[in-house]
């Protein structure tokens, strides 16, 4: 059953960071929509001014800072928290939550479960039973099935310009996809679909650490030849990455995943970009991290996909120089010159097998 346009429920958005407040807008055009922030106090302003970040609301917006109002008043819910806060989100709105409830989430990063008294860090190797992406989050504490994700190239500043875009809804359940295009798609707003959901999930998490580096390689001034070399050795690093970790190579090759790459890795708005970009200008990460008013995502995947990809035996030059870059104190400027003098001499390979 593909979910009623003609119902008169609202739609419901988690989280009221940028991206959550402009999918709520662009929701709103459409239908009526309660947006959620876990501050009352901060949700009685939002409600009163009519504005969150500085964004205009839709009129049709309501700001609540109930999860139980979510629940029961929406039978579409899109959750677009940090990841670090994603599973401790889901088991407070879990109580409010029926099998009949359909959830997209708009999160890229990735949950970690890890045994008690083990950070990242400490860990040898990490493998997929302790790594998890939202969606498997979000089956592992609620009762909800039908689960999708929204990917692709949605930087929050030009969709809130109303610039034109286009997203990926990824999802295993066609009345998933199908919901979600008829509330998102627009004139202005194309809207794909892909039945890989960890797969297109995978590709809008590895695409951040690519960012980092693209943003690094702008602080130093290179130019578009560098870029292009870095992205397109950065697609073939996540497709053999994304892989081991149960994605499809197509996935990584549509608008959620070479879009996406490409966007973000030539957008000064991107937070994973500004790190990177930061990082080459002298600042240090902490400092960069305390003065961002969201998460760069890719700051903790690269500490993941690090792990990941040792277990999984795949080469990840990219990801492992980042690393080193951002926590063992290698400078960026020795970090490209390591990267040009590694010997690799195939170019694309991964579709041979």
């Amino acid at each position: 059953m593909i979910l009623s346009d003609t119902s008169d429920k609202p739609v419901g958005v988690i989280g009221a960071g940028n991206f959550g407040t402009v999918i709520a807008n662009m929701l709103a055009e459409g239908k009526p929509v309660l947006l959620y922030t876990r501050d009352p106090e901060k949700a009685a302003q939002m409600q009163s001014e009519r504005l969150c970040r500085n964004i205009p609301l839709h009129d049709r917006i309501k700001i609540t800072s109930s999860l139980q109002e979510v629940g029961e008043k929406c039978d579409v819910i899109f959750p677009i928290v940090p990841s670090s806060g994603f599973r401790n989100l889901m088991r407070e709105l879990s109580p409010f939550l029926k099998p009949y409830h359909l959830l997209i989430h708009g999160t890229k990063g990735l949950d970690l479960q890890l045994p008690t008294g083990k950070s990242v860090e400490s860990m040898r190797y990490l493998d997929r039973t302790m790594v998890k992406t939202m969606s498997e989050v979000i089956r592992e504490e609620s009762v909800v099935v039908r689960v999708g994700c929204l990917a692709g190239p949605n930087l929050s500043r030009e969709l809130s310009e109303k610039q034109p875009g286009a997203t990926v809804i990824a999802s295993p359940f066609q009345e998933v996809i199908q919901t979600g295009r008829r509330l998102l798609k627009s004139d202005r707003f194309q809207v794909y679909e892909n039945n890989d959901l960890i797969g297109v999930e995978f590709a809008g998490i590895l695409k951040n650490v690519i960012a980092i580096a693209a943003g690094a390689l702008h602080g130093l001034g290179y130019g578009e030849n560098a870029k292009g070399l870095l992205i397109s050795r950065g697609a073939v690093e996540m497709v053999y990455l994304g892989r081991a970790l149960g994605g499809s190579t197509k996935a990584f090759l549509g608008v959620a995943g070479i879009g996406d790459l490409v966007a973000t890795c030539n957008s000064p708005s991107s937070r994973n970009f500004t790190v990177g970009n930061r990082l080459a200008k002298g600042e240090n990460l902490q400092e960069i991290l305390s003065s961002m008013d969201e998460v760069a995502e890719g700051v903790n995947t690269v500490k993941i996909a690090r792990k990941c990809a040792e277990f999984y035996k795949v080469r990840a030059l990219i990801t492992e120089t980042v690393y080193k870059v951002l926590f063992e104190q290698l400078t960026v400027q020795d970090a490209v010159s390591y990267l040009m003098r590694y010997p690799l001499s195939l170019d694309i390979d991964f579709l041979d097998h």
